[in-house]
Order: C-alpha cells, then sequence, then structure tokens
C-alpha cells in the first residue's frame, strides 16, 4: 500500500505549498528595495495577524530567541518577575528568568490543567516587573485564560509577555484591549512554514520599560530591530527565503475570508477550534481519555493512553502502519500522553483521516473494543453542527 506521510505534530506543521513556492523563488539581496518592500508588507500583515497596532518585530530565530528577548529587554539582574507555569514551556521561562539574573517567583499548575486566578492575584506582588506566560500549553495542550489574568495583571505596574507561539492562529486574542504588552509567535506553527523565524509585538510600556532595563543584549536587542524595521530592513541577515514564505502564507490567510487578512485569522482559529473539537469527540467515542479536558487547547489535543501502556507505542503505530507523524509527551509525561495538532495548514478531512488511523490502532494493535467509524461518527457530528451554526 502507498503511504503518504502526514505531519500532526504541534510544530513543525504542515507546510503551506505556496509559501514553499515563494521559499523557493526567495533569490533576492536583504540591502535591496525589493526586499525592503516585501519586509514592510509582512511586518505590516503580522500587525493585523496578531490583531494589534502596536509594533510587531520579526527575528531570525526559534520562538525560544523571542523569549529570551523578551527577558533579556526588559529586566536587569535582580528583578523580581513573575512566572505561570503548568507544562515543560512555562518551565522555560524560569530557566530565561534565572539566566538574566532575575528573581523567579512560579505559580505553578499540574500538567493538563490550568492556573488558579485566586493564585494568581496573591502571587502577584508590587515589585513584579513582568508576568510571563503561556497562552497554550503546548507540552500539555492546555489553553490558559489570558482575558483573566491579563485583567489582575493590567490593575498592576507589571508588565504582562505572552508565549502565543501555538495560541496565535488558534486563539482568539485581543493583544491591545487586554493590555498584553509582548505577544511572541512562531513561523513553524499556525503560519504554515519552516521553523526559524519568530515575531512579537511590543506595546509603548514595553519600549519604554527597555530604556531602564540593564540586562545585556546584542543580537536580541529590540530596540536595534525597531530602528532598523522602520526603513524596512533587519539589524542583522535576515531569513529572506523565511520571511518571503511568510509573506505567501499570509496572503493564503487573507484568501480564505477574500482577502481580508484580519476575517482570514478568525477563520483560521475558527477552523483551528472545530477540528479540535471534533478530535476530541472522536477519541473520547474510541474510549481514550483526554489530557486535558477542563481546558483544551485548540492548538493541539493531548490523549492520555490506558493504564499500563506506554503512549511512545501509539506513535510509532501510527507512524509505521500510515506514515502519520504524531508527537509524545514531554519531560514527565513521556510515555504517559501523546499529542496530535490542529494549528495551521489542517483542514476537516485531515481529522477524519486521523480518526480513521486512530481506530485502526485502537481495534487492532491496543485491542480496544471499538468498531470502525466510532470515532469518524461522533467527529462528524461535530462538524455538521459547526457547518450548520455558521450558516
Amino acid at each position: 500500500m502507498i503511504r503518504k506521510t502526514r505531519l500532526f505534530t504541534p510544530g513543525p506543521t504542515p507546510l503551506l505549498p505556496a509559501a514553499q513556492f515563494a521559499m523557493a523563488a526567495a533569490d533576492m539581496h536583504h540591502r535591496t528595495p525589493e526586499f525592503r518592500a516585501l519586509f514592510q508588507k509582512v511586518l505590516a500583515q503580522l500587525k493585523v495577524f496578531a490583531g494589534t497596532k502596536n509594533d510587531v518585530l520579526l527575528l531570525s530565530c526559534s520562538g525560544t530567541g523571542a523569549m529570551e528577548a523578551s527577558v533579556s529587554n526588559l529586566t536587569s539582574p535582580g528583578d523580581r518577575v513573575l512566572v505561570l507555569t503548568a507544562g515543560k514551556f512555562g518551565e522555560r521561562w524560569t530557566a530565561l528568568a534565572k539566566a538574566f539574573g532575575c528573581e523567579a517567583d512560579v505559580v505553578s499548575a499540574p500538567y493538563g490543567e490550568t492556573f488558579d486566578l485566586d493564585e494568581v492575584k496573591k502571587a502577584l506582588k508590587p515589585e513584579h516587573r513582568v508576568v510571563y506566560m503561556q497562552a497554550t500549553e503546548t507540552s500539555t495542550a492546555v489553553r490558559h485564560d489570558v482575558e483573566a489574568i491579563a485583567k489582575i495583571v493590567t490593575a498592576t505596574d507589571a508588565l504582562l509577555v505572552v508565549d502565543g507561539i501555538t495560541g496565535l492562529g488558534t486563539t482568539h486574542l485581543d493583544v491591545d484591549g487586554w493590555g498584553i504588552d509582548v505577544l511572541i509567535g512562531g513561523s513553524q506553527k499556525a503560519v504554515m512554514i519552516p521553523p526559524g523565524l519568530a515575531y512579537l509585538s511590543v506595546s509603548e510600556r514595553a519600549w519604554a520599560a527597555m530604556e531602564k532595563s540593564k540586562n545585556p543584549r546584542y543580537y536580541f536587542d529590540l530596540r536595534k530591530e525597531r530602528k532598523n524595521a522602520a526603513k524596512g530592513e533587519s539589524a542583522y541577515t535576515p531569513a529572506v527565503a523565511l520571511i518571503a514564505g511568510l509573506g505567501a502564507a499570509l496572503d493564503y490567510i487573507a484568501g480564505q475570508a477574500g482577502g481580508d487578512l484580519e476575517k482570514g485569522r478568525i477563520a483560521l482559529i475558527d477552523n483551528a477550534q472545530v477540528n479540535a473539537e471534533a478530535t476530541r469527540a472522536g477519541l473520547v467515542a474510541l474510549g481514550f481519555t483526554l489530557f486535558a479536558p477542563t481546558a483544551p487547547a485548540a492548538a493541539a489535543t493531548a490523549v492520555a493512553v490506558p493504564e499500563g501502556m506506554d503512549s511512545g507505542a501509539v506513535v510509532k503505530a501510527l507512524k509505521a502502519k500510515f506514515a502519520l507523524v504524531t508527537a509524545n509527551g514531554q519531560g514527565e509525561m513521556q510515555g504517559k500522553i501523546f499529542r496530535v495538532a490542529h494549528l495551521g495548514f489542517f483542514d476537516y478531512l485531515d481529522t477524519v483521516a486521523f480518526l480513521g488511523a486512530m481506530e485502526h490502532i485502537a481495534k487492532d494493535t491496543l485491542g480496544l473494543p471499538v468498531e470502525y467509524g466510532q470515532g469518524v461518527a461522533a467527529a462528524q457530528k461535530v462538524y455538521a453542527k459547526a457547518v450548520n451554526s455558521a450558516q
């Protein structure tokens, strides 16, 4: 049987063909009028995609580079910051803060859960300079209530920095209305291109804070990037091909809504949310347990395997039988959960394909008492309801 590789990991995600073509044709020098025009266009598009009037910067690095920049540019050694963590990427904030000499206070939630808002209120002190959090915790497929936490933080002088690397394009976020000072995104997620670019929106409050920050920065000096971006350039050699691909991806998203990028972003988010809900319904119908049932993300779904089973067996079986690539759990969750993505270039038929494969794995490999079509039927009901509601 012919097997077509299908990538269902929460980053990197499947590549948009139009972006691949744009990257292949991107043989321009970065100090030319042609590139400056492209760069300025993409920066303007990113503001719409992020949903902000703030400056948006584009960095040639992974999302972690933008996370580091939001620590080094906003803090000084000895500053107290508050980290909200419920997984491996929340823990990364703590490590970054400590690397730059900050005293990191932590509010944590168990893996698979989100934060208690009362605990956040109690933990946030006047001396905290910045609050760091995720919009969605990719390692556990949990969505955090950014709006509620923003209300708590904006009542103080602290800045709010949100890792939206898997949240952008899967979750409705009101950057300016909620008062998010820095929102971070990554290229290998909902915008459907390879890893290598990170982007971040920066508020005026954050720019002001940078003038007081005393932590060292060179490559990730956001003030330098802002100055160069105003001229249509980056401070250092940019990832030209990736930027061309990003422009094509943002054009595609706009094209899904008649050329309106803002409506296209909303459609992209709605698409992820419907596919996530359909996937959850299908997996539950097959007898699997959702790992984050009370606060599920639309970027990805985390699934707990039956007691005594290794989730790696499911990941390996899907790849061996169907060339379908999912992700195991990370850290202490490795072997306990597997994760399947919905962000970016996924549609409803991809969801049906995944659940069809899962029916075979559940019945033929795991020996679970399921019937073929059981999971797919549950997903079809979710999709039909969503389509009817939209009409």
